[in-house]
């Protein structure tokens, strides 16, 4: 029951939960000098309030958006007369670590538009240092319940972790700091049955999962809390498909 007015619905009860976050994630970026107080009153009135959603919504809303982006059937996206509140401030209401590959751009695959998600992306989507500071922020300043970790069939990145793992084979460049990042999803699938590089993928999602949700501190007490939810899945690119990883 809400203590000010006595309502006894969970609609009321997690609003008012929702919008004490908001305070909440206001005073903290302001006391942190990110932005000023007037900035920081934005977050009040988020600019896109259908984005202020459970975890469990927000899932649920990728994946309704995976569906129409698979039948051919994504809605039409208003940028224009979006753009002063978005101007204004964000509210993405999911983080989605994806990919570098151009074939793989979430904002399509789960048919979503501007001010929606909030997007981390690297060759192999892995989680290192600067993603997960991107990522605190897009949950203790901007409210983002929901981080999904997006791999992806057929990844080039997770394929040349797994031929220099299993045949040794060196690469130039900077190339080496993605293998080295990506190796251990593949030297923990080398005893699974199946294919190799799939199960690769798989266990790189799961991997990058399970160190989002222990970041501490921001992630890992937003995931006790309640907060903050940690998905994984990966796109088919066959199909289009997203298919959600346990």
């Amino acid at each position: 029951m809400c203590t000010q007015c006595g309502d006894h619905s969970a609609t009321h009860s997690a609003d008012l939960a929702r919008r004490s976050f908001l305070k909440l994630a206001s005073a903290a970026v302001l006391s942190s000098g990110f932005l000023t107080r007037s900035q920081a009153e934005e977050i009040n009135a988020p600019p896109k309030p259908q984005n202020v959603l459970s975890s469990n919504e927000a899932l649920e809303r990728l994946m309704e958006g995976n569906d129409r982006y698979m039948g051919g059937k994504m809605k039409p996206h208003d940028f224009i007369s979006e753009r002063p509140a978005l101007g204004l401030g964000q509210n993405p209401f999911a983080g989605i670590l994806g990919c570098a590959d151009s074939r793989v751009g979430p904002e399509y695959v789960f048919d979503v538009g501007r001010g929606d998600i909030f997007v981390c992306r690297v060759a192999g989507n892995f989680a290192d240092d600067h993603s997960i500071a991107s990522f605190e922020y897009a949950v203790a300043v901007l409210g983002t319940p929901l981080i999904l970790v997006l791999g992806h069939s057929k990844c080039g990145a997770v394929d040349a972790a797994v031929k220099a793992v299993k045949d040794g084979k060196e690469f130039s460049g900077h190339i080496p700091l993605l293998i080295d990042a990506i190796q251990p999803a593949v030297k923990a699938a080398q005893d699974q049955a199946g294919d190799l590089l799939d199960n690769s993928i798989k266990q790189n999602v799961i991997l990058n999962v399970e160190r989002l949700k222990t970041a501490g501190p921001i992630l890992s007490d937003a995931v006790r809390g309640g907060k903050l939810n940690v998905a994984g899945g990966i796109y088919s690119l066959d199909t289009g498909r997203v298919t959600l990883v346990a």
